[in-house]
């Protein structure tokens, strides 16, 4: 099996760094990732959601963000992949209509053993069409959705039931959760680090995935990198950016007629977030070398040219 997802994580666990995982909802904020991995040239990955499907459709964000990663010089360096598939039909899109490189099947909710079982279905499927799967065990809740009492303990990765779970399904990947959880909050001050040491010592070969680190510090990501995560997904922090962005920009007066002067900031907003992100995750200040293609010569200011 070639999935470009796995190469990225494979070669970011052996290297002893860590990728970003953006999500994207339309066609700037790929835009924005594409050209910072550019820019950088350095790996990332672009992930959509199903609910970014039902709002643009699977099809549709498929040819979008793979037209914008096919259009750069560099497009090996970005991986796509389905973040937080919840069913069958949710891969299936995916892979069938979306072209992804790789699937999560989220099957936190579930028991040890539901979530084998549906893991393993998704693996067999996947593997036999090239794609790798990112399978998660523990629940990294959504703060703001969640009773704000939380159980930490109850929600955080077993390591011994992790390596079940690998061993069992053949997973490509894995999500964890130590304390860990979406959206920004100050609910937790400090990961279970033994915990993650523990899980990485028993799936040495499996890349681990960290859902809901938006509001993690340069020394936390640091630390997660050197026990073991090899990826961190940021969605929370582009979302504010692009957002942001836009409310500066249509102001209280909202008199701006032209889609593309609010648009073009926001996507320099997340260009500058995820060149932030993914200097973090790889431990040092990155300057530009690489030139953008014709290809990807697409204006990040706010003004026209």
């Amino acid at each position: 099996m070639r999935s470009k997802t796995i190469e990225i994580l494979t070669n970011a666990m052996k290297g002893g760094y860590a990728v970003g995982a953006f999500n994207t909802f339309n066609l700037e904020m790929t835009q924005g990732i594409v050209r910072a991995a550019h820019d950088l040239n350095k790996p990332c990955i672009i992930q959509a959601t199903p609910s970014t499907f039902r709002y643009a459709g699977c099809r549709v964000i498929g040819k979008v963000v793979r037209g914008v990663i096919e259009a750069d010089s560099n497009s090996n360096l970005v991986g796509f992949h389905l973040d937080h598939g919840k069913n069958l039909d949710d891969i299936m899109c995916a892979i069938e209509e979306a072209k992804m490189d790789s699937v999560m099947i989220d099957a936190s909710l579930m028991s040890l053993r539901e979530n084998i079982s549906m893991t393993k279905r998704v693996v067999d499927y996947a593997h036999e069409r090239g794609v790798a799967v990112q399978a998660e065990l523990g629940k990294v809740p959504y703060i703001g959705r969640e009773e704000q009492a939380i159980d930490w303990e109850e929600l955080m990765t077993n390591p011994e039931e992790a390596r079940e779970l690998v061993e069992l399904t053949g997973v490509d990947a894995l999500a964890i959760g130590i304390g860990n959880a979406h959206g920004f909050f100050q609910e937790r001050s400090e990961p279970d680090w033994e915990r993650l040491a523990r899980i990485k010592e028993l799936v040495p070969n499996t890349p681990l995935i960290m859902h809901g680190a938006s509001d993690w510090s340069r020394e936390k990501i640091q630390k997660a990198i050197k026990l073991g995560v090899s990826c961190f997904n940021i969605d929370t922090d582009n979302r504010v950016a692009f957002v942001t962005s836009i409310c500066q920009t249509v102001g209280p007066k909202c008199d701006v007629t032209d889609p593309r002067k609010i648009l073009k900031p926001a996507r320099k907003a997340v260009y500058e977030k995820v060149k932030e992100k993914i200097e973090m995750f790889n431990g040092f200040e990155v300057e530009s070398k690489a030139e953008p293609t014709e290809q990807v010569k697409y204006q990040l200011s706010d003004t026209e040219e």
